[in-house]
């Protein structure tokens, strides 16, 4: 008796989640693919791919609110309450999402990879370093000294930066791991 009284919601509940499994899949090969022939780390693409699959998941349960009856006038009067308290919220944390949103844009336009050795013209703070992993945050930057500098995403995009040299890191490292230095 439940299920007669739901059978067409039901129906297009499986055809939206089918859908959204479908776009995934697509969209996931298609990160990969252009990741690989960039040669984008694994710990990168799986990053991207997460956001993918979080940004699908939010649009399904928007997609189900309007099968099961809510109207227009009802979903626009939570998600501005919503927004409006998570406005106020992340004004406070802004620079966290602009580092994340400057990561999501080096992932699919970034000019330096892992290995690279570049210098980083700040007029404070002048950096010549090795990247060695890019994050959702930060970069990890490595020093001719051998220290480790964590350099946020959003200053990398913000600052000018020049390519030294092209996977560097292979000169620092010789075969079998020891610092050739």
């Amino acid at each position: 008796m439940i299920f007669g009284d739901y059978r067409d919601k039901l129906a297009y509940t499986g055809i939206v989640l089918i859908s959204l499994l479908i776009v995934r899949f697509i969209t996931h090969f298609t990160i990969t693919k252009v990741a690989r022939k960039n040669g984008i780390n694994d710990a990168r693409i799986r990053l991207i791919r997460r956001y993918i699959t979080v940004t699908l998941f939010l649009i399904a349960i928007l997609i189900e609110t309007f099968i099961f009856g809510a109207k227009f006038r009802e979903i626009a009067l939570i998600f501005s309450s919503v927004f409006a308290i998570i406005g106020i919220g992340l004004f406070a944390i802004w620079s966290i999402l602009s580092n994340i949103t400057s990561g999501i844009i080096m992932f699919f336009n970034f000019p330096y990879k892992v290995g690279d050795k570049i210098e980083i013209h700040d007029k404070d703070f002048p950096i010549r370093a090795i990247i060695e992993d890019i994050r959702a945050f930060q970069l990890h930057l490595r020093l001719e000294n051998g220290d480790l500098v964590t350099y946020p995403n959003n200053l990398m995009l913000q600052k000018a930066v020049t390519l030294v040299k092209k996977d560097a890191i292979d000169d620092v490292f010789e075969d079998d791991g020891t610092d050739a230095v």
